[in-house]
């Protein structure tokens, strides 16, 4: 039985991949203990089906992958073009810097994702360096030989474009930094900081090193007070003393962990109650934070900053530099930007269903774009006139009703003045119409509204955010042919009709900030705010269960597990 299993499996298979062998099929019939078999040939079947569109996907960070994750669609050939043939959980890139989590358990083959969508996806491991939007062209460089430095050019047509290549640290264009500085975005610089600070105290440690050369390589400047500069001294701190501390115990009292923010707090973009106990717990535990300290230079062996208050120049010896200050535009990206006169940008600016501006068929999301959401007040006039459907000049509560829904989906910054001001709906804001019943005119509805659009924010560059918008893609991709015969969006207030699709929405599902010693600041949607060792469980539980796949949950989980029992790992391999 097994054997014929497999028989039948694989011939189904073989028949499948090969309809050509449908020229000769093999018709066996049994009839009553003698076989006769027939041989037919059978004329090839000429669908009328249009070819299937070809979608690039440039990247395979948090927006690429989720995006690829989740179409479901056999609509489309997809092509995936990265540098890097796997997946990174970036958020545990901290971790991987002191050993608390192995390089190997937070990424995962970007094929093994593929393969399980079940949608026919190609990788090629390349990078892109150049977009041709005029020809739908992607121009692309792959290393064929890494020790002669040898690379193959080649370029890949597309149907659709999705660029989701991520952004580069932002230097700020500081002198030094990128010689001198290391950075942490990518899983190598992760490995790379890691070797460098067991190098440090093997250095520190041989005996005839006098003790101002060891206080200086074992002074650690973090740059940044933003979560990933804030979590990385945390850990750091942990590593030392509670790992490092024991294997040369004569260097501790040598470490310096100084973390320099150009800002009045770090964690500004938290709540003000977890700022304030990041910042005490820092300083109980002996990390120098230097508030209102701006970089202006980085060398080899020094860091100076000036003091914002004072003007003062301060420099400070150091053995290492974390560059982590935020995200910036990579080159191919800018050159992107230039070809469609977006200048001036941080990144590439996109409409509110996530698709470039200046073209109809490209898609950006993640770190390397940024919504342009519009302005309430520059589609005033239009808005008022699509509810004036007498075309009186005037607007009564009745009419106003019959768009409010599309205003409050096309316009999110209307829902969120509106749960400012505690008001129940839109019609709060026509308290002339509602208490009179007299109709209000266009200069009413745009006082009435002139507030709203101070509301608007550009959301921040996070993995939430990308993945979010991952799905959010995929989803229309999957549902493209059905929406275009029944557009399910907001009016279009400048146009006919409908928009295809709902606009991107971004909803926020909290924050952790992980301060070391097994505690961690949660700042979840509510308002609701929890510091301590109880939400360190929670930043585990959260962790595990968003990586890609059982197979690093079971490793990440199993890292831990290790920490806990024996420490973490000083070896440089």
């Amino acid at each position: 039985m097994r054997w014929s299993s497999r028989f039948f499996h694989t011939a189904s298979r073989a028949f499948n991949e090969y309809p050509s062998w449908s020229k000769s099929i093999l018709v066996c019939t049994v009839i009553s203990g003698g076989g006769a078999v027939a041989f037919c040939d059978a004329k090839p079947e000429h669908s009328n089906e249009p070819p299937k569109k070809k979608v690039v996907v440039l990247g395979t960070g948090w927006a690429g992958t989720s995006f690829l994750k989740n179409m479901k669609s056999n609509s489309y050939d997809i092509h995936v073009v990265s540098p890097r043939n796997y997946f990174a959980f970036t958020p545990l890139l901290p971790s991987v810097t002191c050993g608390s989590v192995e390089a190997r358990s937070v990424v995962e083959p970007i094929r093994s994702i593929t393969r399980r969508s079940g949608v026919n996806i190609s990788f090629s491991e390349a990078e892109c360096y150049k977009i041709d939007q005029k020809n739908n062209k992607v121009f692309c460089r792959a290393v064929k030989d890494k020790k002669s430095g040898e690379r193959e050019e080649f370029s890949i047509d597309y149907d659709y474009l999705v660029i989701a290549m991520g952004g580069r640290s932002n230097t700020f264009n500081t002198p030094g930094v990128e010689e001198h500085a290391h950075f942490l975005k990518e899983v190598d610089e992760a490995l790379k900081i890691r070797r460098k600070v067991v190098e440090l105290f093997e250095r520190a440690s041989l005996p005839t090193l006098p003790e101002e050369e060891k206080k200086k390589l074992l002074s650690f400047v973090v740059v940044g007070g933003g979560p990933t500069g804030v979590e990385f001294s945390a850990e750091l701190h942990d590593f030392v003393h509670e790992d490092l501390a024991y294997l040369y115990p004569e260097l501790g009292k040598y470490v310096k962990i100084i973390l320099l923010e150009a800002g009045d707090h770090i964690l500004n973009m938290f709540d003000k109650r977890i700022t304030e106990f990041a910042e005490q717990k820092f300083a109980r535990d002996g990390i120098n934070v230097k508030l209102g300290s701006m970089v202006v230079k980085v060398s080899e062996n020094e860091i100076t900053s000036k003091e914002r208050s004072t003007g003062e120049i301060i420099t400070i010896p150091h053995g290492m530099v974390v560059w982590s200050t935020g995200i910036g535009a990579r080159p191919e990206i800018v050159e992107f930007m230039k070809q469609l006169g977006q200048i001036n940008r941080r990144a590439l600016v996109t409409d509110e269903w996530l698709r470039v501006e200046g073209s109809d068929n490209i898609y950006a999301l993640g770190d390397c774009a940024t919504i342009n959401q519009r302005r309430v007040m520059e589609d005033i006039a239009v808005i008022f006139s699509k509810a004036d459907q007498n075309n009186s000049g005037k607007l009564d509560l009745k009419a106003f009703k019959d768009v409010v829904d599309d205003i409050i989906e096309r316009y999110p910054q209307v829902e969120i003045y509106l749960k400012k001001n505690q008001m129940k709906d839109m019609a709060s804001l026509l308290k002339k119409s509602q208490e009179s019943g007299i109709s209000v005119d266009i200069e009413y509805f745009k006082e009435a509204l002139s507030k709203v659009d101070s509301q608007m924010k550009n959301l921040p560059a996070t993995a939430q955010v990308a993945a979010q918008q991952g799905v959010y893609l995929a989803d229309c991709f999957n549902r493209m042919e059905l929406c275009e015969r029944y557009p399910e969006g907001p009016l279009r207030f400048r146009g006919v009709g409908r928009h295809r699709f709902r606009p991107f929405r971004y909803k926020h599902l909290g924050q952790f900030a992980p301060l070391g010693g097994e505690q961690t600041a949660a700042q979840l949607p509510g308002d609701w705010i929890s510091i301590g060792q109880s939400t360190q469980w929670l930043w585990y539980s959260v962790y595990t269960s968003k990586q890609v796949s059982w197979r690093t949950r079971f490793l990440v989980v199993g890292d831990w597990g290790r920490r806990f029992l024996f420490g973490r790992d000083s070896s440089q391999i």
